[in-house]
C-alpha cells in the first residue's frame, strides 16, 4: 500500500505539473516559429544546442530525454570528470570503478548498464567523443578537457546510436577550433597535495584553416591507507611478519590517488559554408595507485577468527602471495593500475546542396592497460588469491550520414556504421581455495591470453515529417549485425600444459563464437502548444550486444556460454517548458521499459556444464541471461533564473520495477520478488548568484550544489552455498560549495571549492565479493572523504 501511494503522488505531482504547463502555454499563439524567434533572442535560461538526431536542434525542440550540460555550466560545478556529471542528471549513475576492474566506469541509465570491463561483454550505455564511440568500459573515466558540451541521452537510442545504446547515451563534444588567436591557462592546488594543471590554445593558421590544442595534469595523495599487517600487529597470531622496507608508520601506500595526463589537438579546415573537415588526436596516459578500497563485510569463521577489517580509511590489503604451487617464490602483484592510450579520428562534413549533406566520420583508437588484484583483500593470501592483468586494444570505426531535405516539411538522415575491434587479454592467476585456514587445500594457478573478436555493421535511417507547424512526427530504423570469438588460452606460467584440480586446462585452445543481428525501431510524435510547451510520446527499442562468458572453469563453460543480446521496448511521454518569459525551464518525462534477457552473472553453472540445477561442483563465473522485467519512473529538471544573477537548477527521479520471469541458470542468486533496479531516487540542486561588486572590482559567484543517492541493494553474500538476505548501500547526501571571483574583462578568475562539505563516509555503488562464499571476505571502494581546492584561472 505504501508503494502504490507513493507511485501515485508522484503521478499525480506530474499531472499536476504538466497541467500548470499547458495552461501557461496554450495562453500564447500557437506557432512553431513563434518559438524560434524566442529563442534568437537574449534568452533569459541558457540555450543549448544539441545534436542528438544529426542534425542541430535547441534542446527544447528535441523530443528526446536529455540533460545537457554547457562548459560553462560544468565549470561552475568544478566537473572535471565524466563520472561527477551523473549527480545533476535524473537516473543515471555513473561509478568510477578499481579492484578487479582496473581503469574503468560504470555506467547505468534508467537502471540499464554494465560494470565489469572484459572485452567479452558489451557497455549499456553508448559513450561518443566527437561523434566516435566508445566501445569499452577501459578507459571511459575520461576527464572533461576544453568541452563545448555534455549530452545524456536517456532512453534507448537503438535508432540513432545503435547497439549498446539500450540504457541511453553520453556524447561529449570539444570545443572546435575557431577563427583568432586565444587561450586560457588554470592551476588548481588542493588537499592531499592535489595540483591540477590545464591549458588550451585556438589558433587562426590562415583564412579558413584553424588548430586548438589542449592538454591536462592531475595528481593527487590517495585516501586510503594501506598498511602492512604485520608491521602494525607485530605479535599477530597468524605469525604474519612485517615487510623490511615498510615505514615506521606502517603506511605502504596510499589507494585512491590521482595520476593522470592527457593531451589533445585538433586541426580545421573550414574555408566555406560547405566544407568543415575537423581530424583530432588524442593521448591519455594513468598510472596511479588502485581504487580507494576497504574491507566491508568480512566472516572471521572463515578467516582463522580474525577480523582483518582496519577501519574507515585503510586496509590491510598486501597484493602479496607466498611460495606455493607454481610460485616457487613469494612475490608481490602490482598495487598499481597504469592505462596509456591514444586515438585519431576524421570528421569530414560537405554540403553538396542547400538539402544535402554528407558526413564522415573515421576513427582509430588503441590502449593498453595492466593492473593487479588482491581479491580477498586481506594480508594472509593463503586465501583468497591475487592476479596481474594486461589488457591490449584496438578499435576502428567508420560512419557515413547523409542529411536530406524534401521541402519544408521532411527531413531525413540515412547511413552506415561499421567498426571492427580486437583485444588480447593477458592474465596470470593465484587462487588458493584453504580448509580450514592455513591448509591449502586447492590452488588454481593459470596464464591466460586470450584474444577476442568483434566487429558490427549498421544500416540506419530517420525521417522527420512536420505535417503542421506544430506538430512533428519521427520515425527511424536501424539494422545491426554483430560477430564475436572468444579464443581461451589456459596454460601454465611458463607455457606449458596446465594441470588443475577443476580442469581448467581443457578449456586450452577453444573458441567461442556470437552471431547475431536485430532491427530497432522508433516512432514519436511531439506537438508544440505554444512557444513555451512542447510535448511529445515515443516508443522505441534498443539492444545490448551479446556474447561468451569470459572467465569459463570447465569447456562446457566456454562453448555453451554464449548470451543473447538483452532488448527493450520502452514507451515515453515528455512535456518541455519555457514559462514565464523563459525565466523557469522545467522538463518533465514518464517512461515504460520492457526489459527482456536482461544479462547478469549468474551463481549457479549446470546448466552450462550439463549438469541438473544445483548440481554443478565447479565454480561459477559466468554472465547469463537471467529473465524479463519490468521498469517505470518518472524525472523532472528544472532550470530558473528568477532574477538578474541568480540561477538554480534541480532535478529529481524516481524508477521502480519487477521481475517477470527468472531463468533457472540464475535462480541461485534472484529472487523474483528481488528488486530489478536500485536506488528509487535520485534528486540534485544547485543554487548560485553573481553579485557585482562596483568600482571596477569584477564580480564574487558562491554557488551550493547538493546531491541525492537513495539507498541502493550491492547484491546478496553467499555463505555455505546459501545466498543471505538483500543487503544495501544506505541513501547519501552530497554537499560541495564554490565561490569565484572574476575581475571586470572576466579574464581572470579565482575559486575556491570544498567537496562533499559535511564529510559523509559512504561506500560507492558496487562491492566485489566474489571470493565471500570460500574466504568470508568482500570490500568496496569507499568515497572521497571533504576536499578542498584553489583554481586560478586566466584567458587570453
Amino acid at each position: 500500500m505504501a508503494q502504490a501511494n507513493r507511485t501515485t503522488s508522484f503521478i499525480r505531482l506530474f499531472a499536476a505539473g504538466s497541467t500548470a504547463a499547458l495552461a501557461l502555454g496554450i495562453a500564447t499563439p500557437s506557432f512553431a516559429q513563434d518559438a524560434q524567434a524566442q529563442a534568437d533572442q537574449a534568452p533569459t535560461t541558457g540555450e543549448i544546442v544539441v545534436t542528438a538526431q544529426f542534425r542541430e536542434q535547441r534542446l527544447q525542440d528535441t523530443p528526446l530525454s536529455i540533460t545537457a550540460v554547457d562548459a560553462s555550466l560544468l565549470a561552475s560545478r568544478n566537473q572535471t570528470d565524466i563520472s561527477q556529471i551523473a549527480a545533476q542528471a535524473p537516473n543515471v549513475q555513473l561509478t568510477q570503478m578499481g579492484g578487479a576492474f582496473g581503469s574503468s566506469m560504470a555506467a547505468y541509465i534508467r537502471g540499464i548498464g554494465q560494470y565489469d570491463f572484459n572485452p567479452a561483454y558489451e557497455p549499456g550505455v553508448g559513450i561518443y567523443v566527437d561523434d566516435v564511440y566508445y566501445a569499452t568500459l577501459t578507459g571511459s573515466v575520461m576527464d572533461l578537457l576544453d568541452l563545448d558540451r555534455v549530452e545524456v541521452l536517456r532512453g534507448p537510442q537503438g535508432t540513432l546510436t545503435g547497439r549498446n545504446s539500450i540504457g541511453g547515451a553520453i556524447k561529449l563534444f570539444s570545443a572546435k577550433p575557431t577563427e583568432g588567436n586565444s587561450g586560457t591557462v588554470e592551476a588548481t592546488y588542493g588537499s592531499r597535495q592535489r595540483v591540477d594543471l590545464r591549458a588550451t590554445a585556438n589558433f587562426e593558421l590562415t583564412d579558413g584553416l584553424y588548430a586548438r590544442i589542449s592538454g591536462v595534469f592531475k595528481r593527487q595523495d590517495g585516501y586510503v591507507d594501506q598498511i602492512d599487517y604485520g608491521c602494525a600487529n607485530p605479535d599477530n597470531e597468524l605469525g604474519i611478519g612485517g615487510n623490511a622496507s615498510t615505514p615506521a608508520d606502517c603506511v605502504v601506500a596510499k589507494l585512491g590517488e590521482k595520476n593522470y595526463s592527457g593531451i589533445r589537438g585538433s586541426l580545421r579546415y573550414n574555408p566555406s559554408d560547405t566544407i568543415d573537415w575537423i581530424v583530432t588526436g588524442d593521448y591519455t596516459y594513468e598510472n596511479r595507485t588502485n581504487a580507494a578500497g576497504v574491507m566491508s563485510a568480512t566472516d572471521p569463521s572463515k578467516t582463522g577468527g580474525v577480523d582483518f577489517t582496519c577501519g574507515k580509511f585503510c586496509t590491510y590489503a598486501s597484493w602479496y602471495m607466498p611460495e606455493g604451487g607454481q610460485a616457487t617464490q613469494a612475490y608481490y602483484n602490482p598495487n598499481t593500475t597504469k592505462f596509456e592510450g591514444w586515438g585519431v579520428s576524421s570528421n569530414l562534413t560537405v554540403g553538396i546542396s542547400d538539402s544535402l549533406k554528407l558526413q564522415a566520420i573515421t576513427a582509430y583508437r588503441k590502449y593498453n592497460q595492466i593492473f593487479g588484484t588482491d581479491d580477498d583483500y586481506t594480508p594472509y593470501s593463503l586465501i583468497g588469491g591475487s592476479g596481474f592483468n594486461d589488457l591490449d586494444f584496438k578499435f576502428f570505426s567508420q560512419e557515413l550520414r547523409l542529411n536530406g531535405q524534401v521541402g519544408d516539411n521532411i527531413d531525413w538522415t540515412i547511413g552506415g556504421f561499421y567498426n571492427n575491434q580486437t583485444s588480447v587479454y593477458f592474465t596470470r592467476q593465484d587462487i588458493r581455495y584453504i580448509v580450514p585456514i592455513g591448509v591449502p587445500s586447492l590452488f588454481l594457478q593459470f596464464q591466460g591470453n586470450d584474444p577476442i573478436k568483434a566487429n558490427s555493421k549498421a544500416a540506419f535511417g530517420t525521417v522527420i515529417f512536420h505535417p503542421t507547424e506544430a506538430m512533428t512526427v519521427t520515425g527511424g530504423i536501424r539494422y545491426t549485425k554483430e560477430h564475436k570469438d572468444y579464443t581461451f588460452v589456459r596454460q601454465a606460467w611458463d607455457g606449458g600444459t596446465l594441470t588443475d584440480p577443476f580442469g581448467v586446462g581443457a578449456l586450452d585452445g577453444s573458441k567461442a563464437v556470437y552471431d547475431g543481428d536485430k532491427v530497432d525501431w522508433r516512432l514519436s510524435l511531439d506537438y508544440r502548444f505554444s512557444p513555451a510547451v512542447l510535448a511529445y510520446a515515443t516508443v522505441s527499442t534498443g539492444f545490448k550486444g551479446g556474447g561468451v562468458t569470459a572467465r569459463p572453469f570447465t569447456k562446457n563453460q566456454a562453448i555453451n556460454g554464449t548470451f543473447d543480446p538483452e532488448t527493450l521496448h520502452a514507451y515515453e511521454v515528455g512535456l518541455k517548458t519555457d514559462l514565464f518569459d523563459r525565466r523557469l525551464r522545467l522538463n518533465l518525462s514518464g517512461f515504460y521499459n520492457d526489459y527482456k534477457n536482461i544479462q547478469l552473472p549468474i551463481g549457479d553453472c549446470s546448466a552450462l556444464d550439463g549438469f541438473e540445477p544445483g548440481t554443478d561442483p565447479f565454480p561459477c563465473a559466468a554472465i547469463q541471461n537471467a529473465g524479463d522485467g519490468e521498469m517505470y519512473g518518472l524525472e523532472a529538471e528544472l532550470s530558473a533564473h528568477p532574477v538578474e544573477g541568480l540561477d538554480i537548477d534541480a532535478s529529481l527521479s524516481w524508477i521502480d520495477g519487477k521481475w517477470k520471469r527468472i531463468d533457472t541458470a540464475a535462480q541461485g542468486a534472484l529472487r523474483v520478488t528481488d528488486p530489478i533496479t536500485t536506488p528509487a531516487w535520485r534528486g540534485s540542486f544547485g543554487i548560485q548568484y553573481k553579485a557585482l561588486l562596483g568600482n571596477n572590482a569584477g564580480s564574487i559567484t558562491p554557488r551550493f550544489d547538493l546531491s541525492y543517492t537513495g539507498k541502493q541493494t550491492i547484491g546478496r553474500l553467499i555463505n555455505s552455498g546459501e545466498f543471505g538476505p538483500l543487503q544495501y548501500n544506505p541513501s547519501i547526501t552530497l554537499a560541495n560549495a564554490r565561490v569565484t571571483w572574476k575581475n571586470e574583462d572576466e579574464n581572470l578568475a579565482v575559486s575556491f571549492e570544498v567537496q562533499n562539505l559535511f564529510d559523509k563516509y559512504y561506500y560507492l555503488p558496487l562491492r566485489f565479493a566474489a571470493v565471500y562464499a570460500f574466504v568470508g571476505t568482500a570490500y568496496s571502494n569507499v568515497g572521497r572523504p571533504r576536499e578542498w581546492a584553489v583554481t586560478v584561472q586566466k584567458k587570453f
